[in-house]
């Protein structure tokens, strides 16, 4: 039996996987994940009201959203084999926000 850790890394606020990455990587399986920040979607005209669109992302250091090709690559390189070395880490895309 996997024993349980926190839901929610103290760090960053974002949750963490269900088993620490050490107890998986016995069997081969590598625990990442990506922070994203304000990335811009087509389908957020449809939910967002339109005064809230218009600063969608202004709060970032970069002063704008992010575009979801910006944040892909963050995940294709954790599903690479130039990741392997990577193990239990969180790779934040976020425009410069730091995450607290």
């Amino acid at each position: 039996m996997t024993d349980m850790y926190t839901a929610q890394d103290p760090t960053t606020q974002y949750p963490r996987p269900p088993f620490p990455p050490q107890q998986l990587i016995e069997r081969r399986i590598r625990v990442n994940g990506v922070a994203p920040g304000p990335i811009w979607t087509p389908l957020q005209p449809a939910f967002v009201p339109n005064e809230k669109i218009e600063h969608f992302g202004e709060q970032t250091p970069i002063g704008r959203a992010g575009q979801p090709v910006e944040l892909a690559p963050a995940y294709v390189f954790l599903a690479s084999q130039e990741s392997s070395y990577v193990v239990g880490e969180t790779i934040a895309v976020t425009g410069g926000m730091t995450l607290t």
